[in-house]
């Protein structure tokens, strides 16, 4: 049976390659965004047309992709049209999305609980990814008013990072303790336990 993370990985870098940035360093007309949606589209319907050739879960993981291509595509198209930290931050979240979906599609492939630790391993990586995406997002918006604050402002501003970060690192710890958790459902009777009491100081959850 397959190893759950050496799927993960795998997967994750099939999709790095398959949504690998396309952002232009500049901004486009609005004509040209018109345009490039409207290829974007049109590539997806082929891509799409494209998987009628497979069968089963094979097929669904090859949808799958279709859509992560889309999506990636659309929100990098985005930044590219009117580039801003929150439309940078999409991007970074589409990539994630698209991971996830293709990832959890693959899951598919695995019965029993490999298949829900596969699982619970592709929302953590989302979990984590959004976290990361909100951090890179507020420290950026920050960073670009900076010169514009008072002294107290900036001090306030540094304590609201502060909270972000802390808030996004209890958010990994909470996945990160849902996968061993899972993990630890393969296990019996005292090893069950052990395992779950160990998962559980590890995240600081005890």
């Amino acid at each position: 049976m397959k190893n759950p993370l050496n799927l993960l990985s795998g997967v994750a870098m099939a999709v790095c390659l398959l949504f690998g940035s396309n952002t232009m360093a500049q901004t486009m007309s609005s004509s040209d965004f018109s345009a490039a949606k409207t290829r974007i589209k049109a590539d997806y319907k082929v891509d799409k047309k494209a998987c009628d050739a497979q069968a089963d879960n094979a097929k669904d993981i090859c949808i799958a992709e279709a859509k992560g291509k889309e999506a990636v595509a659309l929100a990098e198209l985005d930044n590219s049209h009117k580039p801003t930290a929150k439309t940078h931050s999409k991007v970074s979240i589409a990539k994630a999305e698209a991971t996830y979906d293709v990832a959890k599609e693959k899951c598919d492939d695995l019965a029993g609980n490999p298949k829900d630790v596969c699982v619970k391993e592709a929302k953590a990586a989302l979990t984590a990814a959004k976290a990361d995406a909100k951090v890179q997002m507020k420290t950026s918006a920050a960073n670009t008013t900076a010169k514009e604050k008072t002294t107290e402002a900036k001090a306030q501003a540094n304590s609201e990072n502060k909270e972000v970060r802390a808030d996004a690192a209890a958010d990994k710890r909470a996945a990160q303790l849902k996968v061993a958790e899972e993990k630890c459902d393969a296990m019996a009777s005292t090893a069950k336990d052990n395992c779950l009491k160990d998962a559980k100081a590890a995240f600081g959850k005890l």
